[in-house]
């Protein structure tokens, strides 16, 4: 155990108000009062308890590691048997939960209000967001956050930081309030290898914080794991790391995104801090958790994003990317933790499938202050200000199939996102500018291998 202060946390990752203290709970003041609704979803988010170190940091792994299988294929990595040809399931033979193809036609079934979705919502499918080049993917895909300050503290919208951009219903359509002037978008993330990254250990992403330069040092944000009754872990999902397992991440990502509940977050969101009882005609669940599970089954099944051809000019452009400093953040290879080493609370046992295996994210999953941050703090408590000027590192695995870049999406070339990076990233930009024109080049060659 490498954490024994026991931090309780209320908190919804649509980004309600909460509470925070050490031992005792006290109420954050808030400018609006809370619904009951909100309160009861917000239990979810409390994380308590010591955080397992999960098995040794493998940056010295001297056992047998296997290459993580990557590839563009909608194949499974072996977590899941591949199942029934994925063209000859549709809803009347789709059995959850039985294999990747199952659970990729899951994954990409389209959602409608007898299912749940809304009455505020995003999108009709994980799919709708995930999806590049295969399902499971990025995308253009982002979703709207918005809060603002008062006297040097944070204040989400009401209802959250996160602004549904649909509705099932006119009148329960989200506004953004004029008071709420810092606003965001947020791009959305890759889930293909997803389950290796569930699979390393704290113990690792702690190792990889310890060992890098002070300056550049970066932040491991515990957070709860819902299905471990809000046992803590070091994030490692979402763009401020705020998820550690890929069913909590998912279960979020359900209400959230489709406004469909679970049993792991099994109340509605408010509109814009307005009941919404009244417009939601499906019993709370409204999924049974299978649709949950299968969602990360699924995740934990694909394969890695592939390498494009390495040729030598990449193989002298990755020399220039660490000579300037960016792989102290954008971590090129990282191994899973062991065959059968307890994860997420205790909840999930590393199978052989994404044991012990290198994989090369080039990120470190951690929260670094680049100078990009957008104004919105993981939880709006003075503990967590700076992470209102944080952002995790982008992992840059599948950078060549995209065009939106950074966290907003509002980069739009690789020459204009390393130009946004500042903070900790700044002495790296100007070992980046210092490069002679061949090497840097080389070094735009290399990230478009990725």
């Amino acid at each position: 155990m490498f954490s024994t202060a026991i931090t309780r946390v209320r908190w919804r990752a649509g980004g309600a108000a909460l509470a925070l203290v050490i031992g005792s709970w006290t109420m954050v003041q808030t400018q609006q009062p809370q619904s009951n609704v909100d309160q009861v979803r917000r239990q979810r988010f409390i994380r308590h308890g010591s955080t397992d170190d999960e098995g040794p940091d493998t940056a010295g792994n001297r056992g047998r590691v296997d290459e993580a299988p990557a590839a563009f294929d909608s194949l499974t990595n072996g977590y899941s048997e591949q199942g029934p040809a994925f063209e000859s399931l549709n809803e009347g033979n789709v059995v959850k939960l039985r294999s990747f193809n199952d659970n990729r036609f899951v994954f990409e079934e389209v959602e409608g209000m007898a299912d749940g979705l809304g009455p505020t919502y995003n999108a009709q499918s994980c799919r709708e967001c995930h999806q590049n080049i295969v399902t499971g993917g990025a995308s253009q895909v982002t979703e709207h956050r918005t809060g603002h300050v008062l006297n040097g503290e944070f204040f989400e919208s009401p209802g959250g930081s996160l602004i549904q951009s649909r509705s099932t219903y006119p009148e329960m359509a989200e506004r953004v309030l004029d008071q709420d002037d810092i606003r965001t978008f947020r791009i959305s993330t890759n889930t293909l290898g997803a389950g290796y990254i569930e699979a390393i250990s704290n113990s690792t992403l702690l190792g990889i914080r310890d060992r890098q330069p002070e300056s550049m040092r970066g932040t491991a944000l515990l957070v709860s794991v819902f299905e471990a009754e809000s046992l803590s872990r070091v994030g490692r999902f979402g763009w401020k790391s705020q998820h550690a397992s890929l069913q909590s991440f998912a279960a979020d990502a359900y209400l959230n995104e489709m406004g469909v509940t679970s049993p792991l977050l099994p109340a509605e969101n408010t509109s814009s801090g307005r009941d919404v009882s009244g417009y939601d005609p499906v019993a709370d669940p409204e999924d049974d958790g299978d649709d949950v599970m299968a969602f990360a089954n699924f995740m934990r099944s694909t394969k890695a994003p592939p390498r494009g051809p390495i040729t030598p000019d990449v193989r002298s452009g990755e020399t220039a990317f660490t000579k300037a400093g960016c792989a102290v953040c954008h971590v090129a290879s990282i191994t899973t933790a062991a065959q059968g080493t307890l994860i997420n609370g205790g909840t999930l046992v590393v199978p052989k499938a994404l044991a012990s295996k290198a994989i090369h994210p080039y990120s470190d999953f951690l929260l670094h202050d680049i100078g990009t941050g957008d104004g919105i703090p993981v939880l709006p408590t003075a503990e967590h200000a700076s992470t209102a000027t944080q952002i995790r590192t982008a992992p840059l695995w599948g950078l060549r199939t995209r065009n939106r870049l950074m966290h907003d999406g509002l980069s739009f070339t690789k020459a204009e996102a390393i130009r946004r990076h500042g903070g900790q990233a700044s002495g790296s930009k100007q070992l980046f500018d210092g490069l002679p024109d061949a090497q840097k080049t080389a070094l735009m060659a290399f990230l478009d291998s990725l």
